[in-house]
């Protein structure tokens, strides 16, 4: 395994972490399977582990302070986030100063931890101002219940007012983005990257494999596999990315991967580990054996006759607007 710097700060992140957003907890065996994963990736070397309040409804973050705390403290790196309804009431929700802080606990003692490494803000909350989120983040640094903190999916506007707030107020300043970022989705090469690289912002991207379109699972003119993320996922993101034209790429982008020894997944995981912003990417493992898949993505080098292949595949065009 190797490890890389979140942002400019000094907090080492496996380049392959395990996250916990569509793990199966329903029923005994499948949470043991999930502890055999958990505990194959310590083995591997992955440190960095990452759920959310809202994943299982807390269930991710009990079963993570299970598993988590048969591991010596300082050998692992655990993150959270916060945002989502975790009740039916008005401040059950969001990134005010009353959630983050009773949200925050309740996190810490679904962990059975005294602290987290990195917290995210989930989404951001158009009903409360940046400032009394950012303050109340820092508080939580300066309080020690959080070691660094960031943001999910927010806009490049929004993280640049963030920023500015933090600069402005003499804030503990933010050290890590975790966008949605993958071969089909590559909106934050056109200004996230550079608003990261502007404030040494570390990234971890989730999603990597773009709901399991980037397995080579999905194929064109075939049926949908039994019991894919395709045949059950309430919110149907997989079934959206299904066009012939997102399987076209994917046709084509499996012979590179087979030329160079490897799955399409891994080859997936390496194109986005080919950016040295990036500190670590969020990857899903249902089983040891998919673990042992991803991490092979670390000893993949792609070389630039390999990238200029894979984006002349991809066929993206970066979003510009001409003025004047």
């Amino acid at each position: 395994m190797k490890y890389r710097n979140v942002g400019k700060w000094g907090l080492k992140v496996s380049e392959v972490a395990l996250g916990s957003w569509v793990t199966d907890l329903s029923g005994s065996d499948a949470e043991e399977v999930a502890r055999k994963t958990v505990n194959a990736a310590f083995d591997n070397g992955v440190n960095f582990f990452d759920c959310a309040d809202a994943y299982s409804g807390g269930g991710a973050e009990r079963f993570f302070g299970k598993v988590l705390n048969e591991h010596a403290r300082h050998e692992f790196v655990v993150s959270s986030k916060v945002f989502f309804p975790m009740g039916p009431g008005a401040n059950d929700w969001g990134l005010s100063r009353k959630h983050i802080i009773e949200q925050l606990d309740t996190t810490l003692k679904n962990l059975k931890m005294d602290y987290i490494d990195m917290y995210f803000c989930h989404r951001f909350d158009p009903t409360t101002p940046i400032e009394e989120t950012m303050q109340v983040l820092s508080d939580m640094v300066q309080a020690g219940k959080i070691l660094y903190y960031g943001v999910s999916e927010w806009s490049p506007v929004q993280i640049t007012e963030a920023c500015a707030v933090i600069r402005e107020n003499h804030l503990r300043p933010m050290a890590v983005l975790q966008p949605q970022y993958n071969m089909m989705d590559r909106y934050i090469e056109d200004e996230i990257i550079g608003i990261a690289e502007k404030n040494g912002l570390g990234i971890t991207p989730f999603s990597p494999l773009a709901q399991g379109l980037l397995t080579g699972k999905y194929r064109k003119g075939q049926p949908l596999p039994a019991g894919s993320r395709a045949t059950w996922q309430a919110d149907r993101q997989i079934n959206n990315l299904l066009t012939e034209s997102n399987l076209d790429k994917v046709e084509k982008l499996i012979p590179i991967a087979s030329d160079l020894g490897v799955s399409l997944s891994v080859l997936a995981l390496a194109w986005i580990l080919r950016k040295k912003q990036i500190s670590s990417v969020i990857t899903g493992a249902s089983r040891p054996e998919q673990l042992y898949m991803n991490i092979r993505a670390c000893d993949v080098v792609l070389t630039d006759e390999v990238i200029a292949e894979i984006d002349r595949i991809l066929d993206y065009h970066p979003f510009c607007r001409r003025i004047g």
